[in-house]
């Protein structure tokens, strides 16, 4: 009688294992981008809010489409700087008005940020300089929990409710399928691990 090694079983479970990894892998790559994504629809606010960072415009232009839609009398545009020694938000600002949106919708707000934390650490106490206590706060579709959980941590006192832009890359159920979703997936992820240890 032929005797199989003692680790066969466990071999044989491993193998198992990464066959139905391999045949399932799809299900948990979209449960894994669907975690990056907590968006909720737009509601009436004070102010949006557009977060620095996109360079297809879909951030400004969601904003712009929440002020004309009746949602926000503006939108505050955030632009750190270094854009070829620009602001972000004075570029952001007249790709949207070359899109048809008025100039009179957007309110610029050119900081030093270098993160999402560091550009919400700028943009709250502006907030609460203009006395606003709602807002609809624009990023794009990957960014939208990252975001949302550190201005609700930062500034508890500002309705935060977060809006997603499009991303032409990134889909939840999808973004494996061309070479920038994986960038777009994996940067994302490492920021989310690297804002849970506090870095």
């Amino acid at each position: 009688m032929l005797r199989l090694p003692r680790r066969f079983p466990w071999l044989a479970s491993i193998a198992i294992a990464l066959v139905a990894a391999f045949l399932t892998y799809p299900y948990w790559f979209a449960a894994l981008g669907g975690y990056l994504v907590q968006s909720e629809s737009p509601v009436t606010a004070d102010t949006a809010v557009v977060l620095a960072g996109d360079f297809t415009g879909n951030r400004i232009v969601t904003a712009a489409k929440l002020v004309k839609e009746g949602f926000a009398p503006h939108v505050l545009v955030s632009g750190p700087a270094g854009l070829y020694g620009m602001f972000e938000c004075d570029l952001e600002i007249p790709y949207a008005v070359r899109q048809g949106y008025p100039a009179t919708y957007f309110v610029r707000f050119p900081n030093d940020s270098k993160s999402t934390a560091s550009e919400a650490a700028a943009i709250i106490p502006q907030l609460r300089k203009l006395h606003v206590h709602r807002i609809d706060l624009v990023t794009s579709t990957f960014h939208t929990r990252r975001s949302g959980r550190i201005f609700r941590s930062l500034a508890p006192d500002i309705e935060t409710h977060v809006v997603a832009a499009p991303d032409p890359y990134f889909t939840p159920d999808a973004w494996w399928k061309n070479r920038e979703g994986r960038k777009v997936f994996l940067l994302e992820w490492a920021k989310t691990v690297a804002s849970w240890l506090g870095m």
